[in-house]
């Protein structure tokens, strides 16, 4: 709000002594000038936040790492704008969560496109675009009273990935050359990769491994650095990767399909808090690259630090919340 200055207030009766103590001629009103000259500027008044005063609001996330980071970055994101903010870290699973953001018990939590239009709204087909999913999961949300906001540019599905050094030694860049090694290959993986996605890549790609190794989540960058697995069932945006020591093969026919982040909001909730709620989340994840989110998941995971701290860090060296004084 700018500077402005306000006339002192008219006197209700103007005699001689008072216009004598103020040192003027007659009331205060009565010559404009004058009162110009001796009025006083009041203190600068502090521009109200966007969020100032707006119903109070809870996003959720899901119960691990990345999804703590996605929680923490909105949350820090909307606080600096002055929302009024309660997070809930673990929003259980997605017919649940659907059901609280129908009832109004959740507002907003990200979810990734290719678990909307599988697992919630229900598409059979595989999308393999960015636009051709993110208009099917919109469409589907609209007729149930969410919107969706903008998609992360970061993607975040199963891949297949090797050690730099297998690669190059086999000359391996797409799922489709490990046909090249399959004789010889043992695939490690969580074992829901074999009943999903494993037999898709099989057909698709035409090979199939020798072996196929179950692995606990978390193992399978050990279990590649040992050679107990010479393939491995791994995520896009894992922090291992920010190592160089892994290599992901790609995936041309787009069997993982596409996994960027959308916010599923509330539609009701977008009108209530006002488009500046809409512009911090979207301002957000338009920060969200694939080398950005593997750092922050690498500063989690591997350094150990707190998903809150890392994401207020981030968001600070940004400029989308102010800095701390130390």
């Amino acid at each position: 709000m700018p500077l402005f200055r306000r006339w002192i207030v008219r006197l209700l009766a103007c005699g001689a002594a008072g216009a004598l103590a103020l040192g003027l001629g007659g009331c205060r009103g009565s010559n404009p000038a004058t009162a110009a000259e001796t009025s006083q500027p009041t203190a600068t008044q502090p521009t109200p936040l966007p969020g100032a005063g707006k119903p109070p609001v809870t996003i959720g996330d899901k119960n691990y790492t990345e999804q703590f980071i996605l929680g923490e970055l909105y949350y820090e994101a909307l606080e600096a704008e002055g929302f009024s903010v309660q997070l809930n870290k673990n929003i259980g699973a997605p017919a649940v969560t659907m059901q609280a953001l129908q009832t109004g018990q959740l507002d907003m939590y990200p979810e990734y496109l290719n678990i909307w239009n599988s697992s919630i709204a229900g598409y059979s087909r595989n999308f393999t675009t960015l636009s051709s999913a993110y208009a099917a999961a919109q469409t589907y949300a609209a007729t149930h009273g969410l919107t969706l906001l903008n998609p992360t540019q970061f993607s975040d599905t199963d891949a297949i990935g090797v050690t730099v050094s297998y690669a190059a030694q086999n000359r391996l860049r797409t799922i489709g050359d490990l046909r090249k090694v399959a004789p010889t290959l043992t695939l490690g993986a969580p074992p829901q990769f074999q009943q999903d996605p494993l037999p898709q890549l099989e057909q698709a790609y035409g090979f199939q491994p020798a072996a196929f190794k179950t692995l606990e989540i978390g193992q399978q960058y050990e279990a590649l650095d040992h050679d107990a697995v010479q393939a491995a069932g791994v995520m896009t945006t894992d922090g291992e990767l920010t190592t160089g020591n892994y290599t992901l093969l790609t995936d041309p026919l787009k069997v993982f399909g596409v996994g960027n982040v959308v916010p599923v909001v509330s539609s009701q909730t977008l009108t209530t808090e006002g488009p500046a709620f809409a512009a911090t989340i979207n301002r957000v994840s338009a920060l969200l690259t694939l080398p950005v989110i593997r750092e922050l998941n690498a500063e989690v995971d591997i350094s150990g630090q707190d998903p809150g701290a890392v994401a207020k860090q981030f968001l600070t060296d940004h400029g989308v919340v102010p800095a701390t004084s130390s």
